[in-house]
């Protein structure tokens, strides 16, 4: 659920017609601006001016339609909603159902932050082997993901291989990557001196997972260098990104990554640098001492992750992003629980990856994750987003904004990001490019999220419409509502649905399984109509025809036609019958009438279809 508060237009009645259901001196005005207007107002429903300086509205969890809360909150507290939907959306589905927040405990005493490593492995907080101690104490499943060669990791291994991308992949070795790293000597304060002893740094201070101020480079390499032995606090950095500077430049991401680089790819090269905002997380370096962990937490807006290990070591525990786990996981994260709950208590499995140094790992979108550090490491790494799983990438977006993470945490620019990336798949779909079904269903999922985003600007209050217009690039985009959704028309079309609205009517075109793996018992693709047992409707079952009747008739007559004649002439003169007997002719008729209910009324479709057979000498010519 959105909510907002904004002021209201108004236009004062006139002081010869008062108002008759109020006191002579009520301050009224009569909403008839469209701007103000919500599905449930009536247009001339009075109020009071000064009740309307702010007006708070709120937005279906469903089909994002704004309304006033004063006409549909029956005078509920906004800030109590947690999910909201309105009544056509509830009565549709009746699962929708509105919810709200489990209400905050207050007390007068101060309390420590509870310490689920105490809760559940018995280790005292200030011991330095309270994380070690605490994946001892629970059950995990060592990896089985695959091992690859850094040579393997190609666009043809995307294209051809359902799943890759899906899981995490370890490459031991980075020969082949074509990846950039700076010499595994390098260290902290080499950093340090690079950057700047002076650059600002955020420090994590792994007890309580919380940020730290006044943190420098310099400090840090001072703290960095300290005997284990002699350091107060376990601390971490994992957010100095390096784009743009001399570290920077001995820094690239694998070959793989740049290709598929939404970043890379779509935002354009003259509106990076120079004072030009875009989205720098591609070069991160981070920087972890022996006992840090890093909790349970997805990657800004489902992004996925190259990791390389340039000296020391790490322990990852993953949670697979199923329906389920992710929805633990929204239950989970920013909520009172999560001080004292292991998320990995709340989901079906907990994998674990050791990593040493030399390793590199990609993480796929969506994957939830937590990083152990054994011993003192220096890792780089970055962040990208891609066409192969943007359903999931947006899934996750959402859960951001479910659960309240600040815009500081979240991915940055990632709607401007999504205009740039909608309008070169148009240019390439009106080219007739042909794109793999997992890039199809990206696509698909991103004009989804593009139109939501109109729909936002056209029917939204005035502050949610003026944020998202400064979202739009308008150097490429010049007209957002047509590009949004003439997208997904392409892509649907591309998809194999004969219409923008009805995904009843989709077919599975060929080219939809072009750079698919041969199946090995010579099926069809498991997403085909007959795959899946129906012909024609996929995750959808239609209403049956109540009635049905059927009309034959056969005849044959006599025409006087040399067969020498051309064909076409015959197409011509379809019904014009003779009575001299030369040729045969036979005839069958053939009607159905189907009819069945609908919400407004009832459907009748009438098919009729009429056979000829044209008969010299026993030869038959069908027409």
């Amino acid at each position: 659920m959105t909510r907002t508060t904004r002021r209201t237009s108004r236009t004062p009645l006139l002081e010869s017609e008062p108002s008759t259901s109020a006191p002579p001196d009520a301050e009224t005005d009569i909403v008839n601006s469209q701007e103000d207007l919500c599905p449930a107002c009536s247009v001339s429903l009075p109020r009071r001016l000064k009740d309307e300086d702010s007006e708070s509205w709120v937005r279906c969890d469903s089909c994002k339609t704004w309304y006033h809360w004063r006409c549909v909150g029956e005078d509920g507290q906004l800030e109590t909603i947690d999910k909201w939907f309105c009544t056509p959306c509830r009565a549709a589905d009746a699962r929708r159902v509105i919810t709200t927040k489990p209400p905050t405990r207050k007390s007068a005493r101060n309390r420590p932050v509870r310490d689920y490593v105490n809760l559940h492995s018995g280790a005292d907080s200030s011991d330095d082997r309270k994380w070690s101690q605490l994946l001892e104490s629970k059950t995990l499943t060592q990896d089985s993901f695959q091992r690859m060669r850094g040579s393997e990791l190609t666009q043809e291994w995307l294209h051809n291989d359902p799943t890759a991308m899906m899981e995490p992949v370890i490459i031991d070795e980075p020969h082949g990557l074509g990846m950039t790293m700076p010499p595994c000597t390098l260290t902290v304060a080499e950093i340090a001196a690079t950057l700047g002893p002076e650059t600002p740094l955020e420090v994590i201070d792994v007890g309580t997972q919380s940020s730290l101020a006044g943190w420098t480079l310099g400090k840090w390499s001072s703290y960095y260098s300290t005997e284990p032995s002699s350091r107060e606090k376990i601390r971490n950095v994992i957010s100095l990104e390096i784009s743009g500077t001399k570290l920077g430049e001995h820094v690239s991401p694998p070959r793989l990554v740049r290709d598929i680089d939404w970043v890379e790819k779509f935002w354009p090269s003259n509106k990076k640098g120079n004072n030009h905002p875009y989205p720098k997380v591609q070069l991160y370096c981070l920087m972890s001492v022996a006992g840090a962990w890093t909790d349970w937490h997805i990657d800004f807006a489902g992004s996925s992750v190259y990791y390389h290990i340039l000296r020391g070591s790490k322990t990852f525990l993953f949670i697979r992003p199923t329906t389920a786990n992710l929805a633990s996981y929204e239950r989970w994260s920013g909520s009172e629980i999560q001080s004292h709950t292991w998320l990995g208590d709340m989901v079906d499995e907990v994998i674990k990856v050791n990593l040493r140094e030399g390793n590199t790992m990609i993480i796929p979108t969506g994957w939830i994750h937590a990083v152990y550090t054994p011993q003192d490491a220096l890792v780089f790494g970055g962040n990208f987003l891609h066409s192969y799983n943007a359903a999931l990438q947006l899934k996750v977006r959402e859960i951001e904004i479910a659960t309240h993470v600040p815009k500081k945490f979240r991915f940055p620019l990632f709607s401007r990001l999504c205009w740039y990336v909608g309008e070169k798949f148009l240019r390439d779909l009106r080219a007739k490019e042909v794109f793999t079904p997992r890039e199809l269903d990206s696509i698909e999922a991103l004009s989804e999220f593009l139109v939501s985003e109109v729909r936002a600007m056209e029917r939204g209050p005035e502050s949610i419409r003026r944020d998202l217009r400064d979202q739009v690039p308008t150097d490429k985009v010049k007209d957002a509502p047509a590009l949004a959704r003439e997208l997904r028309w392409r892509v649907r079309l591309a998809e194999g649905y004969t219409s923008d609205g009805d995904h009843s009517d989709r077919e599975e075109p060929a080219a939809r399984y072009v750079g698919r793996k041969r199946r090995r018992e010579g099926g069809l693709p498991p997403t085909s109509p007959e795959a899946r047992g129906d012909a024609r409707f996929r995750n959808f079952q239609p209403k049956v025809w109540e009635a049905l009747e059927e009309e034959n008739e056969e005849g044959v007559r006599h025409l006087t036609v040399q067969p020498t004649q051309d064909i076409g002439s015959f197409a011509e003169s379809w019904n014009d019958w003779n009575d001299e007997p030369q040729v045969e002719v036979g005839r069958r008729r053939h009607v159905i009438v189907k009819m069945r209910r609908t919400d407004n009324g009832f459907e009748r479709q009438r098919i009729e279809r009429v056979v000829e057979t044209w008969s010299w000498d026993n030869t038959e010519t069908v027409c």
